[in-house]
């Protein structure tokens, strides 16, 4: 993930790291958004905007699931495909595509997502931590879920999307 760093040492940025273990607290606000058909979500504080897609600029020798970069409103942010990194099958842009733009321990990042749809509250009953599961690899992109009346919200722990965790071999495969 060397791109999202050097744009942000590049910058010049002073952000606070943020000192918490899990960027998910017991009950909070999230942005919910879709890939591949199922709902998942971020904490409110950690999305900046939510932009449609504009010209994307490849980088070489980037990993595959960085598209490349773009420039928002004069800064240039790092492209990540969640398609990509969650090893889903690649589908075209549309009209309800848009990019989340993030801003967690001072990274600067956009994710592309097939649709943004709500921001939803939650409470700590409908919370519940990453549940064991039998075959999954031991580093996933799960947080924990939300049980919200008929939907199940899956939330995304950005430390190991952006590889902030020292494990930077680990990679979905597409």
């Amino acid at each position: 993930m060397e791109l999202v760093k050097s744009t942000y040492h590049e910058r010049g940025n002073s952000m606070v790291q943020n000192q918490q273990a899990s960027p998910i607290t017991m009950a909070g606000e999230i942005v919910v958004f879709t890939v591949g058909g199922k709902e998942y979500g971020l904490p409110v504080e950690y999305v900046t905007s939510i932009e449609k897609v504009s010209a994307i600029t490849r980088v070489p020798n980037v990993k595959p699931y960085i598209k490349g970069v773009m420039n928002l409103r004069g800064i240039i942010v790092p492209v990540l495909d969640l398609r990509c990194r969650f090893a889903f099958e690649e589908t075209p842009i549309s009209e309800k595509t848009r990019i989340l733009i993030i801003d967690y321990e001072g990274i600067i990042a956009g994710f592309i997502v097939d649709a943004a749809n709500d921001v939803l509250k939650f409470s700590t009953a409908e919370f519940e931590e990453q549940p064991e599961v039998i075959g999954m690899k031991s580093q996933n992109f799960i947080e924990g879920v939300v049980h919200l009346k008929d939907r199940l919200i899956i939330l995304l722990d950005l430390r190991q999307i952006l590889e902030l965790t020292g494990d930077a071999d680990h990679e979905a495969t597409s």
